[in-house]
């Protein structure tokens, strides 16, 4: 028996990194997993690796007419939503006087606007069933700040302030808002921001002495996603090795 038997659950951006390995754990766990991606051809692969009703669909999060269509793919062919991860994400790194308006826009869209689109579609679904469970993916640069990663930081305070106020607005119809915040994680984008020595010194300055894997966030969004949690509600949980504490 998994924590999810019989779940319906979307994950944003779950082509690679973080999210590939948050859908083949709710897979593991017994959900039926939605795998979306702007590219559609990982989406694909990934649900396909997954089984147990799987299905991969390209997403764009900051296009509200993709986000419907996928919704509508979804309830069409599975019938209900259980469990929504928002996890699509991108960022530059760089310094802020650095920056162009360009740059803002597509991290604003991607990390914020992103969460904002999919829930405007998804929380009235799960208000009717009076279920559903959200993991929102935060940052501990959102908790903290994070030097060349400013209008991330910005946006991703922005999910962790909207996760808590959706928490509010959703509670009498028993659908539960969380927000994960990874610290830094053995990913594509994380070697993209830096190379060997970023490494090294991140792997000193954390108390665990390693960077967080994708399981490690998989298994906190696994629980949160499930109804062991279905107290916990409005609640910001830093996964990364005890870099943050709060």
């Amino acid at each position: 028996m998994g924590k999810l038997d019989s779940k319906i659950a979307i994950v944003t951006g779950a082509g690679q990194g973080i999210g590939a390995g948050v859908a083949a754990k709710l897979g593991a766990e017994g959900a039926a997993v939605v795998v979306t991606d702007i590219n559609e051809e990982t989406a694909k692969q990934t649900a396909s690796a997954l089984g147990n009703g799987a299905i991969g669909i390209r997403t764009d999060v900051t296009d509200r007419d993709s986000v419907d269509a996928m919704v509508d793919q979804v309830l069409a062919e599975l019938g209900r939503i259980d469990v929504l991860v928002n996890n699509a994400g991108w960022d530059k790194g760089e310094p802020f006087v650095d920056s162009e308006p360009e740059t803002w826009d597509r991290i604003i869209q991607i990390n914020l606007y992103g969460v904002l689109n999919t829930s405007k579609r998804v929380l009235p679904i799960m208000a009717e069933q009076g279920y559903g469970k959200v993991v929102n993916l935060g940052s501990d640069a959102g908790r903290v700040g994070s030097s060349g990663e400013a209008v991330y930081s910005a946006a991703k305070g922005g999910v962790i302030a909207f996760t808590k106020a959706m928490a509010r607005e959703m509670a009498r119809a028993k659908v539960n808002v969380n927000c994960v915040c990874p610290g830094p994680t053995d990913t594509a984008l994380f070697a993209s921001m830096g190379g060997d020595k970023l490494r090294e010194a991140l792997q000193k300055a954390i108390p665990l002495r390693r960077l967080g894997q994708p399981e490690d966030l998989a298994n906190a969004i696994a629980f949160l996603a499930s109804d062991e949690a279905s107290f916990i509600t409005g609640q910001t949980v830093s996964v990364s090795g005890g870099l943050t504490m709060s």
